[in-house]
């Protein structure tokens, strides 16, 4: 077998393995809600159907493919370290959880955190992909008792996001009880139950944008800069002419403006077209 092929096809040891337990990457699976792809895996588990030959998807195999890239370009600009890759870690508490590691690292302010590393299409919306690993990334959280996990992703071959993603407590709990219905399914041959939890939601987050080379930003920018200095001066002239304004007048006027004062009592400046100073 060619060193690629080697690579890309999964063992039938591997294959058996895999049916024995709940992974990481079974997790979008059971939460997304699609009730045949919740079934197929259920069959597959039970060893009634043979799992999808995954060795000629494209974009499977570039995931696999880019991972590594993906972990080095994730140290090289962040300058934290990855290790643990590819461990496999039981859950504490339900024995036929069993996720295996892009690795381990840290967030920005130290705290420990697992790392997934993915690689999506170019027209990826980053919320999106967030939302599709959620399940993967709570259950990895879960099994190695951190608060925090990490999506490194290439999107498309131009863009590189990273992602600090908290545990969401409630959410695992969610998932953790799915998960267990399922495998009760699994185990009784019942047929699975499909549940769809919503994923946490992430606050928005802010980022310093170039608009440089935009044209409608540019004009608007050079419109703005050039009558801020009158416009300041404008705003102050109105100021003083309202404070000189006698407080007894209903009308004032005079060179070329007219103050009108509302039955409420405030004054609003008018030009006053025909005047003459």
């Amino acid at each position: 077998m060619s060193r690629v092929l080697h690579k890309i096809i999964m063992s039938p040891e591997r294959v058996t393995a895999r049916r024995g337990y709940f992974g990481g990457s079974d997790a979008p699976r059971l939460m997304a809600g699609d009730a045949a792809a919740v079934t197929a895996m259920w069959q597959v588990k039970r060893g009634e159907v043979e799992p999808d030959d995954l060795s000629d998807v494209l974009p499977v195999q570039m995931g696999s493919f880019t991972e590594d890239l993906n972990l080095d370009w994730f140290e090289l600009t962040t300058s934290r370290v990855v290790t643990d890759e590819q461990r496999e870690v039981f859950h504490p508490t339900v024995p036929f959880v069993r996720v295996t590691l892009d690795g381990m690292t840290t967030t920005a302010t130290g705290d420990v955190a697992i790392i997934q590393a993915k690689h999506v299409n170019a027209f990826s919306k980053l919320a999106d992909v967030v939302a599709r690993y959620q399940p993967q990334v709570q259950l990895e959280m879960a099994a190695t008792g951190t608060s925090w996990a990490i999506l490194s992703v290439f999107i498309g071959t131009l863009r590189y996001e990273c992602v600090e993603i908290p545990a969401d407590p409630a959410y695992q709990f969610d998932l953790l009880a799915a998960i267990e219905c399922f495998w009760d399914c699994v185990k009784s041959g019942d047929s699975p139950v499909t549940v769809q939890v919503e994923a946490p939601k992430l606050p928005p987050e802010y980022r310093d944008v170039d608009m440089t080379g935009q044209n409608e930003w540019a004009a608007h920018a050079g419109r703005w800069l050039a009558n801020a200095g009158p416009a300041k001066a404008f705003a102050a002239a109105a100021k003083d002419i309202k404070e000189i304004t006698p407080d007894d007048a209903n009308t004032a006027t005079g060179h070329g403006i007219a103050v009108i004062r509302s039955k409420s009592g405030s004054l609003t400046i008018k030009e006053m077209k025909d005047a003459t100073t």
